[in-house]
């Protein structure tokens, strides 16, 4: 029987020792930098003559490595090697296959500033960002595990006399797992040891902007002992390969974290039945947010300060939970505003191999312009605090970007910018703070920064999002203890980190045997 899991605690890095085995790591990964990876289809190692290279988006001249692009001729190869190996991971014992996750987990705990060191290279994630952002695999990988073993014998149902009635859970079949860059290594791995550690094989698609992590937690699995052709990596072509997928009629789920666009494109095609499909597919997807920090008038107006810049600029934005709307009461709005503009300021804005940068830069070209598209906007459409600024001449760093005094239905309130720009306005009292802060198609975190119990329950009842945090930032949500997904445009309820989020790899089976 396995205790409770406590999550991987995080790396302290004021500690000299950690600092200067970090630096070790990112000495080592740079010897590193510029290697080749292979797709990896039933164990097999595949090159193709088209690749994609992956940049360090802190210095553009700097490639990290180059993976081979896969195709619909591979992604068909991929899915016969799925399907076969199928036929015996699915009759695997759950145990089994959760020894697996706990051996993966051992691995990236030897190597864990390995891996961090990768992230800080790859998407530009600062020392502490990238650290948590390996913790959370390791978390997924313990948690997940365990919580397969307590479902293995599936629920309990009644029986009458002279019958025998079970109620257990059976695999689903191949899975495509869509994964995103923000978290490369914690989303991807969770996304795929979940259908995993259920018995299903996966087709795994990295983001094209972050493939190499991808690769190396592939050589992690197959270390922990994953039989061939249960875990696939197509890198590459990702438009054309994963829309094939999406509507191969083999393919029987689809897991998913994006953007709203692209997850809405994903479920409208998954819905159209091919011919040869036996099955109505299934769609888990995660979509994104426009995240709100409401300051009630009573509040400790430090505690929301801090909590709105760490919440908003961390990772520069670009997390799904991050806080892209302020929401302050009136009275107090003028001194939370003020203070948000002065510790923005002192934010070290750069290099993300520095162990003092608490931001690097975005992720690609695409999303410097977007971003600062969006800037371009927010000047139209609120005053300018601080920020505004980008420089993409060596990497692609756009400073933390202050607007206030935003009308609630502003573009910049509404639309998902993904980058390190947050909005303010005003509330006349709570209900008002309320009524903005569900004034979005998405629903994905919420913040109450308050000492008024009377309003902390009336947004428990109506702050409708999935997670929800008082007195406290909307970002960092922990495997197991703040089970995390949303609402409406965010995507579809589901849990990842919590006691369901396994049942949406596995179907429900009834036996009733008469004596």
């Amino acid at each position: 029987m396995f205790t409770p899991y406590q999550h991987e605690p995080l790396t302290d890095f004021t500690v000299e020792k950690n600092q200067r085995a970090f630096q070790m790591a990112l000495e080592e990964v740079s010897n590193h930098l510029g290697k080749e990876y292979l797709l990896v289809i039933g164990g097999k190692r595949i090159t193709t003559t088209e690749k994609v290279v992956s940049i360090n988006p802190a210095n553009k001249e700097e490639i990290v490595g180059i993976v081979s692009k896969a195709d619909k001729r591979l992604a068909d190869q991929a899915m016969e090697a799925a399907l076969k190996a199928f036929e015996t991971w699915r009759k695997e014992k759950p145990e089994a296959r959760a020894h697996i996750l706990f051996r993966a987990a051992a691995i990236l705990r030897r190597r864990r500033h390995e891996f961090s060191a990768y992230l800080v290279k790859e998407v530009g994630k600062p020392w502490k960002e990238a650290d948590a952002d390996t913790a959370e695999a390791i978390d997924f990988l313990e948690y997940y595990g365990r919580q397969m073993i307590t479902l293995q014998h599936g629920v309990p149902v009644l029986s009458r006399p002279g019958e025998r009635n079970t109620f257990h859970y059976i695999p689903l079949g191949v899975g495509l797992v869509i994964s995103p860059f923000n978290f490369p290594l914690a989303i991807m791995a969770g996304t795929t040891v979940a259908a995993i550690v259920t018995g299903n094989t996966v087709i795994l698609r990295p983001s094209d902007r972050a493939p190499i992590v991808a690769a190396k937690f592939v050589e992690v699995m197959e270390e922990a002992g994953l039989p061939p052709g249960v875990l696939n990596y197509l890198s590459g072509g990702e438009a054309e390969v994963g829309e094939y997928l999406v509507e191969h009629p083999k393919t029987r789920f689809i897991s998913f974290t994006g953007s709203r666009a692209v997850g809405c494109r994903i479920y409208e095609r998954a819905a159209i039945v091919q011919p040869g499909q036996k099955w109505i597919k299934r769609v888990i997807a995660e979509m994104g947010g426009k995240d709100a920090i409401i300051v009630d008038k009573d509040a400790d107006l430090e505690l929301a300060a801090q909590s709105i810049v760490v919440s908003a600029f961390g990772f520069s934005g670009q997390k799904c939970s991050a806080c892209s709307r302020v929401i302050v009461l009136e009275d107090v709005y003028e001194q939370v505003l003020n203070r948000v503009v002065e510790l923005t300021k002192q934010l070290i804005v750069g290099d993300p191999e520095k162990p003092s940068t608490f931001m690097g830069p975005v992720i690609d070209e695409t999303a410097y312009n977007k971003v600062m598209h969006y800037i371009d906007i927010g000047k139209q459409e609120g005053k300018l605090m601080t920020g505004g600024e980008g420089d993409s001449s060596k990497g692609f760093f756009i400073q933390p970007t202050v607007f206030a005094n935003v009308d609630p239905n502003a573009r910049i309130m509404q639309e998902e910018i993904f980058g390190p720009v947050v909005a303010f306005t005003k509330a006349k009292d709570f209900d008002h703070a309320l009524n903005i802060a569900n004034n979005t198609e998405y629903g994905l975190t919420g913040a109450v920064i308050s000492r008024n119990r009377p309003n902390f329950e009336k947004a428990r009842e109506e702050f409708h999002v999935g997670n929800l945090y008082f007195n406290r930032g909307c970002t960092g949500a922990i495997v197991g203890y703040q089970p995390f997904g949303g609402f409406n445009m965010s995507g579809i309820d589901s849990k990842a980190g919590g006691p369901d989020y396994l049942l949406l790899h596995m179907q429900a089976k009834t036996v009733s045997e008469a004596f």
